[in-house]
Formats: structure tokens, C-alpha cells, sequence
């Protein structure tokens, strides 16, 4: 459906005035309350350079100005939060404001340092009654975090806020706490103890870890749930960053349950304000209002202004409600999927500080010599990824784990020189011609991932000399984003044929030479998108290499759903010589429901890179759940093939 967003005529509604030094280069990011007094607008206010403490910079304050009706303020503007003390004496930024009882809180951005670096940001808090007096201001997080808000009321007898964490050193999570009272919020024994189970507390709204996301403004109650706003940058790491504001949906018993998002942004940079000023291109959520069927959304513009959008909030609960899988599957059809290794996860971090402790994932599989070969993704606490291996002859049970990784880092474009994502990602392994292929996702945490490929003699690999794969070569278009590739088990009229993903969309290219001489990287053209309106909505892209099937081949792959976030694997079948594809099942055939594909990293994740046909007639997948642990499920071969030939009927 179309969603309907009007802007304020008279936008903007608030801009720096250079009348006051302290606000007079920008003034963005309002924050409304409304009481019986009117409607009470915290801002964040910034000067031109000055000397400030032992520096000459421009300095962040929080501003107050106050409306009738919330669109038209008053000029009486003045400063209500300045930098006092160590954690905050380098800038109060981004104010967002709630009342708890007779008080009101306002949450900020405090800067401790400068130049600012991510230890030196986190979040402060300062109380007052009446917008004239501070009361009390206390240091909240002692971590890299800010955008934190508080919900409006109590939940369940808890104070909640959701607040951003890791907002500059990523990977970003979308953090709920709740309290008992409010002096906990500032109890730093509290947040340790909260600290210990990070991934219980993350909401998941990102679509790639290479996106950004932070917070907007507090959560309003609706009958449907919690509407909350935020701010949503995809590619942010790229060039062409794309700046939105995003809307979800939380149940009103536990905010931890996401029941609708949004699929598309409500607001993109369009109009002039929002397009020039201090930063272009850019809109960010700080407030929200609702009186009857009114969204008023109060957003920042280019870092410079505050600015106000319309919507109706029946067309936006329509707009964000999630649609279920079960939507999509067609009525004549009985749906197969993996059954889950009832031991899972197979492998788990170590949490000991080395190579593997920090995630394990996103296993490929392959079968030799009575084993099950398993090499999986494994990052270290710097998110550095390398390669590690284990066997398994049942298929869940493992028979041997190496102690070190098998394949490194090696080339620049795996290698990054400070802490971050990088290195040798997401292995898909194939046996051809005797030698053990591997196509893998190289990334360096700057440029755009690139796929590699390299390979290693069978006698090799049987007798693990690691150190005997080939030089790495890096076989996709330089400056393209691309990954999820394979090499078929088999040439395809005397080529050697690649999967592989570009534009969110599975590609096949046929090459003559594993060498790719002279310039040679991976093209072809595409063979599979994304659907739009069903689970496989956002992106797809391979699991593991096909399986043969008469003569065409079975394709398990990944799908990531605009719906919802979350990552499934589905099932298609291809004629290889002719490029088509030929059936495609309308659901998934495994998707996050167990806990550990919904506490992780990444919540909401089923990700795999192999799956391996045994002689019993059981097809064994292997996948990363919620990018953290390694997992096993199974299905009956025959079963996934017959669904797939009563697709073409």
C-alpha cells in the first residue's frame, strides 16, 4: 500500500538564530513533550568554533523553547543542558525527553573527549521538573552507546529504555534495559551485569551489517504496540549513503518482540532544508506525536534544522504490520522443511580470547572418504574471520575439531590493519578434477567484498596440509559488491560454472579457465531475484554448491525479507544448460524459530553455506545461527525434490 506523508508547510520549524552564539550555526534533533502547559521542545543547539576547556571546536548544548500547538515557538529560546562534568565536558548532544511520576528525564549524547573517539561517547541524563532547573545529572552507560530513550510508562512495574549501542566502533545493536527504580539507570554495577548478556537484549531491525541504525525518538503506545522511529543508513561504509527514517511495531507486554517494521523508509532527503546545510542529505527521527489518527514526526534536516512530517496512523499500522510466511505458501501445497539436530548448536564460540572465540558461522560441508568435512567461519574478539574445520561421521556428532584456523587472512583486500570486520568469510567448498575448490567472501572493512577463490590437491587436504592452498585470486569485478559464490561439481558443456550474488540477485557465469587471466572476473547475468511480496523479499543468494538432479540441478539458497529482517534458506531447481530456472518453492524451508537463531548477532538468522547428500538418502544442512553458533538439521532428499517437481505443475 502507499503511504501517505505530508511535510509541514511551513518547514522548517525551528533554525539557528545568530543572535545566540550558542545555537547559532545549527539547531536540529527536537525532542517534544506535551503537558497541560503546551508542548515543550528539547533540541540540540550548536556554535560556530570557539574556545572551549583546551580546544577551539564547535560545541553541542541542548536548547529549550516552548509552543502552543507544537508547530509555532516562541522566541524565548534558552540553553537547559551545558557541559559541566568530565563525562560530558566535550559536547551534550541529541536530547530525547520522557516523564516518570512528577519528573522529567532527558537522555543525551555526552562527549568526554576531543577529537571524539568511541570510548569517549555515551549516554547522560538530567532531571528536572519544570524546564528550568536541573535537578540531577548522571552519567548512564560507561560504554560507546548514545539515542537512548525511555518509554513513556511502565512496563510489566519496569522502567524500560531502548537505547543504541556500538554506535562507532560497529557492529551497531538496538539495545532494550529495563529498571526497577530510576536511580538504577545510572547504577554502573546494574549495566555491568547487563553487559553480560548482550545478545539478550538486542532487537534486530538492520537488513545488512553494513547498514546503520540509531535510535529516534521515545516509543509512543498505540493499541497495535510501541511505534518507534528510527534512523536507517544503508551503505553506510559505501560511498552512497542513503539516509532514511524507518518505523516498527513492539508488543506492548515485551518491547523485545518486534510484531511489524516498516519495509521501505517513511521520509527520504528530498525537499531543500533537508537536502543542504550543515551535513546533506540528511533526515533523522527525534520526536513523535500522536492525537487521534495524527502522526506528527519531528525529525533533524541536514544536521542544520527541525522539521515536521504528517501521516495518518491507521495508514502506518497498515504500513508496518508483518506478513507471515504462511501467507505465501500456495493452498495445493504440502510444505516440506529440515528438522532440526535436536544437539544443536554443533559448534559454539570458545569465549577464550582466540581465533574462534568470539563467533562461530555460516558452515560449508562436503563429503570424502567416509567423513563429513565441516569449514565454517570463525571471528576472533577484533572480528577478524579466518577458516576452521571438524569432522563428523553421523552428520551431527563431531569427530574431530583442528585447534587452529585452516585458512587465513593473506591478501590486502582480507586484511585490516585496525579492529573491525574483515578477513576470509563464508567458505563454499567443492571437489572437482581432484582438487578441493573454495570460493570465499574477501573483505578488508573498507572497499566492497569481493569473492575469492583458491584451492588445495586432494592429498592435501586428506592429510591437512593447510599450508598448501593456492594464492588467493580475487575473481569478481573490483569495486562491486559481491559474494555468495560457488564452483559447480561439474562442468556444464565443458565450463567451469560459477553462482554467485551481485545486486542482491543470483548470477551464473561460465568461464574456460580456473586462472582468470587477463583481467577476467565473474559476470554472466542473472537467473534468480527477489520477490517482492513474499518471504524472499530483499536480497537472495546461494546456501552451498547445487545437487544434480537428473539434469537439472537443486539449489538450496538464502533469502533476507523486507517484511521482517530475517534471514531463511528456500529451494529452486535450475536447467544449467540453458540458464533457467525451472521451479521454485513459494516458502522457506527453514527459517529462525529456535533460540539460538534468535539470540546472537544477528537475531533472526538461518545462514548456510554447504549441505552434503549422504548414501541413506538424507540431505545434512549445515548453518549459522544468528551468525553465532554452528548447527546440523536434515531432510529427506526425495521430499525436496518432489516438492520442487509439483511446483512446475
Amino acid at each position: 500500500m502507499e503511504l501517505h506523508v505530508k511535510r509541514y508547510p511551513n518547514n522548517p520549524i525551528l533554525g539557528p538564530d545568530k543572535e545566540h552564539p550558542w545555537e547559532a550555526q545549527a539547531v536540529f534533533n527536537g525532542c517534544p513533550i506535551k503537558d497541560k502547559k503546551g508542548y515543550h521542545l528539547l533540541y540540540r543547539a550548536l556554535s560556530f568554533q570557539q574556545k572551549h576547556e583546551d580546544q577551539t571546536m564547535e560545541v553541542s548544548t541542548i536548547g529549550y523553547v516552548h509552543s502552543d500547538d507544537g508547530c509555532g515557538f516562541s522566541e524565548e529560546r534558552r540553553q537547559i543542558i551545558t557541559p559541566e562534568r568530565e563525562w560530558e565536558k566535550y559536547g551534550c548532544e541529541d536530547p530525547r525527553v520522557t516523564k516518570i511520576d512528577d519528573k522529567y528525564y532527558i537522555t543525551y549524547t555526552a562527549l568526554s573527549d576531543y577529537p571524539h573517539t568511541p570510548e569517549g561517547i555515551t549516554i547522560g541524563i538530567a532531571i528536572t521538573k519544570d524546564f528550568k532547573t536541573i535537578e540531577e545529572k548522571h552519567q548512564v552507560t560507561h560504554f560507546n552507546s548514545k539515542a537512548m530513550a525511555i518509554f513513556p510508562e511502565r512496563i510489566n512495574g519496569k522502567i524500560v529504555a531502548i537505547l543504541t549501542m556500538n554506535t562507532d566502533k560497529p557492529p551497531v545493536r538496538i539495545m532494550l534495559a529495563e529498571f526497577d527504580t530510576p536511580e538504577q539507570m545510572w547504577d554502573r554495577k546494574y549495566w555491568e551485569k547487563w553487559l553480560d548478556d548482550i545478545d539478550g537484549h538486542t532487537l534486530h531491525f538492520q537488513r545488512s551489517l553494513e547498514d546503520h541504525i540509531e535510535i529516534g525518538a521515545p516509543p509512543v503506545k498505540t493499541k497495535e504496540g510501541w511505534l518507534l522511529v528510527y534512523s536507517y543508513i544503508r551503505n553506510y561504509k559505501g560511498e552512497n549513503k542513503v539516509f532514511g527514517i524507518e518505523t516498527a511495531l513492539l508488543d506492548l507486554e515485551n518491547p523485545l518482540k518486534v510484531v511489524g517494521r516498516s519495509i521501505s523508509p517513511l521520509i527520504k532527503p528530498e525537499e531543500f532544508y533537508e537536502k543542504h546545510g550543515m551535513i546533506s542529505n540528511i533526515v533523522f527521527p527525534s520526536g513523535l506525536l500522536i492525537k487521534g489518527d495524527e502522526v506528527r514526526l519531528y525529525y533533524g534536516a541536514a544536521d542544520t534544522v527541525c522539521a515536521i512530517a504528517m501521516l495518518s496512523l491507521k495508514e502506518l499500522l497498515t504500513f508496518i504490520k508483518l506478513k507471515d510466511c504462511e501467507e505465501f505458501v500456495s493452498d495445493h501445497m504440502e510444505p516440506v522443511h529440515f528438522e532440526r539436530f535436536e544437539g544443536n548448536p554443533i559448534i559454539e564460540p570458545t569465549h577464550s580470547g582466540d581465533w574462534e572465540s568470539k563467533y562461530v558461522l555460516n558452515p560449508t560441508a562436503i563429503y570424502d572418504e567416509g567423513k563429513i568435512h565441516i569449514l565454517y567461519r570463525a571471528q576472533d574478539d577484533e572480528d577478524t574471520s579466518r577458516i576452521g574445520y571438524a569432522t563428523t561421521e553421523d552428520g551431527f556428532h563431531l569427530t574431530y575439531q583442528h585447534p587452529e584456523p585452516i585458512y587465513l587472512p593473506r591478501i590486502p583486500e582480507e586484511i585490516r590493519e585496525e579492529p573491525g570486520f574483515s578477513g576470509c568469510e563464508d567458505a563454499r567448498i567443492t571437489f572437482l578434477e581432484n582438487r578441493f575448490h573454495m570460493c570465499y567472501t574477501a573483505y578488508n572493512g573498507f572497499g566492497p567484498a569481493r569473492v575469492a577463490y583458491t584451492s588445495i590437491d586432494a592429498d592435501d587436504f586428506r592429510q591437512q596440509k593447510w599450508h598448501n592452498w593456492s594464492v588467493p585470486i580475487l575473481i569478481s569485478p573490483e569495486g562491486m559488491d559481491d559474494k555468495n559464490a560457488c564452483l559447480m561439481s561439474e562442468k556444464i558443456d565443458g565450463k567451469y560454472a560459477f553462482f554467485h550474488r551481485l545486486k542482491h540477485t543470483i548470477w551464473l557465469d561460465f568461464v574456460d579457465s580456473l586462472n582468470f587471466e587477463h583481467g577476467r572476473t565473474l559476470g554472466g547475468r542473472s537467473v534468480m531475484c527477489a520477490r517482492p511480496d513474499s518471504w524472499d523479499s530483499e536480497k537472495v543468494g546461494i546456501a552451498g554448491p547445487p545437487f544434480k538432479v537428473g539434469d537439472e540441478w537443486l539449489l538450496i539458497y538464502h533469502a533476507l525479507s523486507k517484511h521482517d529482517g530475517q534471514y531463511r534458506l528456500g529451494a529452486a531447481m535450475f536447467d544449467l544448460e540453458k540458464g533457467e530456472l525451472t521451479a521454485r518453492l513459494d516458502y522457506p524451508i527453514l527459517e529462525p524459530k529456535a533460540g539460538y537463531e534468535n539470540k546472537g548477532l544477528r537475531p533472526g538468522t538461518v545462514f548456510s553455506c554447504g549441505a552434503v547428500l549422504m548414501d541413506n538418502g538424507n540431505l545434512y544442512l549445515y548453518y549459522g545461527g544468528a551468525d553465532e553458533v554452528v548447527c546440523a538439521a536434515t531432510m529427506e532428499f526425495t521430499c525436496l525434490v518432489n516438492a520442487l517437481e509439483e511446483q512446475k505443475d
